[in-house]
């Protein structure tokens, strides 16, 4: 039985029921069956039927094609199920408990600089500019800076960061909160690894998108990808050409200690704006 609650009242549990049962009546009697043919890790499956994770909108096309199921039907529900989230989506949290326990993080932001090393202004600005609920807002904020404590771990993960040199000129909030945000970026650097693609490499593979990749002992890799909504994937392939995608970007990237001095230096244009 789902340990989420009652299918009557939980949207996310209404539809991972009914999509346990389409894929029964499909003769998938296994969740490892319905995975291989679609080419996702069993716990996509699993996640999905559970209600602990809605299925990404590409997951849930391949599960109504494979179970011959209305898919705009289904896309309608799992709509349903996501609005019913609270500040922080349930595929997100998924996601974060891939972050706690990463042992290596690769990280590749061309626009903004990555949630985990954002400043509470910084991370602000970008919750007012996408018109978030007010009253959340605060929440908000304070759930993005918990993600911090996984550098503060023991034995905390490996943490490759690179960065387009637009996200450091890209005014968030105000200059004094970029300011702000850049020496802390520099102060993280001390500890993470973090390279930046100078704008004089002109174009470079990453330039389609963000993305991180959680890499977890006794776990497939888990790549969250930045988009209108994001979305986390497990698919094999896709998680491969995101790895070459960030060698490629990272081949391009300016050694740390230049990378931290260049970060120093618009931290000081910033100051004089």
């Amino acid at each position: 039985m789902p340990r989420n609650g009652d299918a009557r009242t939980n949207p996310k549990v209404f539809l991972g029921e009914k999509l346990r049962r389409a894929r029964i009546a499909a003769g998938f009697s296994s969740q490892d069956a319905l995975a291989a043919k679609l080419g996702f890790d069993r716990t996509v499956i699993t996640k999905g039927e559970t209600g602990d994770r809605v299925p990404t909108p590409d997951v849930l096309a391949a599960w109504c094609d494979a179970c011959g199921l209305d898919a705009e039907l289904f896309a309608d529900i799992a709509e349903l199920a996501r609005s019913s989230d609270g500040p922080i989506p349930k595929w997100f949290e998924d996601y974060l408990e891939a972050e706690r326990d990463a042992h290596t993080l690769r990280i590749w932001q061309p626009l903004l600089v990555p949630g985990p090393l954002q400043t509470a202004d910084y991370a602000r600005a970008l919750f007012i500019a996408a018109r978030h609920d007010t009253a959340k807002v605060e929440e908000m904020v304070t759930a993005r800076l918990a993600r911090q404590k996984v550098f503060e771990r023991p034995e905390p993960p490996h943490t490759i960061v690179v960065l387009d040199e637009s996200v450091l000129h890209h005014l968030i909030g105000s200059p004094a909160v970029m300011h702000d945000q850049m020496m802390h970026l520099a102060e993280m650097s001390e500890i993470l690894q973090v390279q930046v693609v100078p704008s004089a490499r002109g174009a470079n593979a990453g330039l389609s998108g963000g993305f991180t990749i959680a890499s977890c002992d006794g776990a497939p890799d888990v790549l969250r990808m930045e988009a209108v909504e994001d979305v986390t994937e497990e698919r094999r392939p896709l998680v491969r050409h995101a790895a070459l995608v960030f060698d490629l970007v990272r081949g391009d990237a300016l050694p740390c200690d230049q990378s931290r001095t260049l970060i120093v230096e618009v931290a000081g244009l910033w100051k004089t704006r």
